[in-house]
Parts: structure tokens; sequence; C-alpha cells
């Protein structure tokens, strides 16, 4: 049976005043089965509490819009007190603690992809939380809590039973929240839309890498991921990932064409993308977009921390490294055919400009 590669939305899974928390399902989008993939987001309103939890995924997370505040806890370290701001990536190991809180007016959007191979539930993200009416205290008895903290039996019952919300609750305005420090920012987050651009072509696209050069947390994720932007009516060279890794994409801003050919030369999928729309590329699979005139801007991860890329159009295209007499026997075309398809995009690497009109 073929699977369903069309881009899919998340659903809502659980949430309340202080926000909600929506996830992508495996039944919907096959491919995260297949590709062992998780997927998910959080969005805070304003003095929305995402309470302290812990997942059985490494993840990459990508700050969607608003501003907040992060607090992570990498195993047997202090805990890191983060600002966070729309663009951030921030890279999440196996064991580490976190929470969310969000003080803006502004919703916090924060998207989260990751690696579900260890996981209880193959393309799914099992939350441990710490606190709250399903948190991890509920389920000891009042002794045990009592022995493993040295507490009285009315602390015992507090710690247990205070706080009734499930993993998002709202926080009265008056209630102070750690403040985030700047240096431990260092290491624990790289915002994206102010990086250093790893490619930039003029009136086409550009792109920031997230690799284990500037956010070395990714090596422990086992993750790489990238920020893509096309121009209006930009087109992204068809291309595929080299070593067998799976690309995850979700569509951040914009909208366009997406086509993606498999085994046989077979178009397997043809579609508009959308924002919040989520789809996966298969493995050696050739992916291409055209962007609509408002441009059209995505977030991927790649599971593997420093992915490798073959784009097959371009100046740096596969085709242009084949030698002549091969591509004219390949193709079955004369050597004048040959020369001109050798002779175009030898300026733009791995996007391309609108036509001229």
């Amino acid at each position: 049976m073929e699977l369903d590669l069309s881009p899919k939305l998340a659903k809502k899974v659980y949430g309340g005043d202080g926000g909600s928390y929506y996830a992508w399902c495996p039944t919907e989008l096959p491919m995260l089965r297949e590709g062992n993939i998780g997927a998910s987001k959080l969005a805070l309103q304003k003095n929305g509490f995402a309470l302290p939890r812990y997942s059985d995924s490494s993840k990459v997370a990508y700050v969607l819009q608003g501003a907040g505040v992060a607090g992570i806890i990498l195993p047997e370290s202090e805990e890191k007190v983060i600002a966070i701001k729309k663009g951030d990536a921030i890279a999440l190991p196996f064991g580490v603690i976190t929470w969310w809180y969000n003080k803006d007016d502004t919703e916090l959007e924060v998207l989260f992809m990751g690696d579900t191979s260890k996981g209880h539930k193959a393309g799914q993200f099992t939350d441990f939380f710490l606190t709250g009416a399903n948190g991890i205290l509920t389920g000891f008895t009042t002794d045990f809590v009592k022995r493993a903290w040295d507490v009285d039996d009315d602390t015992a019952k507090a710690l247990i039973g205070n706080q009734q919300g499930k993993g998002i609750v709202k926080l009265d305005a008056n209630v102070k929240m750690p403040e985030p420090k700047p240096d431990h920012r260092k290491g624990m987050a790289l915002n994206c839309e102010e990086a250093p651009l790893d490619t930039d072509i003029k009136n086409a696209g550009n792109v920031v890498l997230l690799n284990t050069k500037n956010l070395p947390l990714v090596g422990q994720v086992g993750l790489g991921a990238d920020l893509v932007r096309l121009e209006g009516n930009a087109m992204c060279s068809p291309g595929f990932s080299c070593d067998s890794a799976l690309q995850v994409t979700y569509i951040v801003k914009g909208s366009g064409r997406l086509q993606v050919v498999g085994v046989d030369g077979k178009r397997v999928l043809e579609t508009i993308v959308k924002p919040g729309n989520l789809l996966i590329v298969p493995r050696f699979f050739v992916v291409s977009k055209i962007a609509d005139p408002d441009g059209l801007s995505w977030f991927s991860i790649i599971t593997t921390p420093n992915p490798v890329f073959t784009h097959l159009a371009g100046s740096i295209g596969a085709w242009k490294a084949i030698s002549p007499e091969v591509l004219q026997a390949a193709f079955k075309i004369p050597a004048e055919t040959e020369k001109l398809f050798r002779s175009k995009r030898t300026n733009d690497a791995i996007f391309f400009p609108p036509p001229p009109q």
C-alpha cells in the first residue's frame, strides 16, 4: 500500500486557559511512524505556563512566534533560564527537563520535531510531567513521597494534590517567575533569523543550517535543521538527501507548489503547501518547491546532525559533474542539446530567481 505523503495540520491534544498542545498523528501522516519521527506544537497564552516535563525522545524546538522564557535542565546540570523569541532553535537531548512560560500578550508558539526511535510509540512523543494532576508524584503513595523528599504528611499531600492542572496552566499575573540570564543562552539556542546565512542568492532565497558547528548540542540530539526562505516566485532546485536521512518540513510562512518524485520516476506528491503544514520526504526521493508571489519559508529537521544534500540543477548540480559524452548517451540527445543543457544555471546554486517577465 502506498504511503500518504500529503501535508497535514496538527490537532489539539489538550489545553485550557493557559494554552494548548497540538500534535501530528501517525495514523494521518504515516511517514511519522515509518521514519520514527515525532512532531508537535506548544501554544501559550499570556501567563501560560507549560509545567516541567521530560520526554522519551530527543528533539529540536523552534519558536514560530512570540517571545517568552524557557527553563532547560540537562542531566546532572544546573537549570538554564533563557529568553526565547521568534526564530530561536533549541536542541533538546534525551533526559532534558523543560518548562515554558509566556508573560506577553502575543501567543508564544513553539514547534517540536524529533526522533522517536527509542520512544514508547513510533511517530509520537510521550511526555512525563513532574507536577500536575497527571504528574509523576500522583502515582506514588504518600509514604513514598514523604520518605523520598523527607517531608511531613501535609507537605507530601500538598506536593501531590495542590496542582490540579494538566500539562499547561495559567498563572496569576502577580506570580513571579525566574528572569532569564543572558549567559545561560550561549550554546543552548541559535536564532535562525539573525544567524549568518550559509547560502544567500539574490532575488531567489537563503538558508541557515543548524549543525554541530553553530549549536553543538545538536550532536547529542542526532539531528540537523535548517531555515529556508524563498523569495516570491523563486524555485528551490530538485534535490535529495544523499546520506539516507529523512527530511521533516514545517511550512512557517507563505505558500507554494511542491513536487516529490520517487522510485521509477513516479511523481508521488504534487500539492500546494501553506503555513502549518507538516510533510516528510522519504529517503532518497527528490523534492522541489516553487514559491507563490508572497514567498515561502520552511523549517526542517534532518535525521543526521551534519546533513549532506545532492542537488540536480544549478551550478552545483550533479549533472554538471557528469562528462558530456555520458550525458549525450544517457539522455539520447545530440551534442548541441547537451551543450545547451550544460550552459544553463551556471551561476545559480540551489535557489533560482523567478524567470524574467
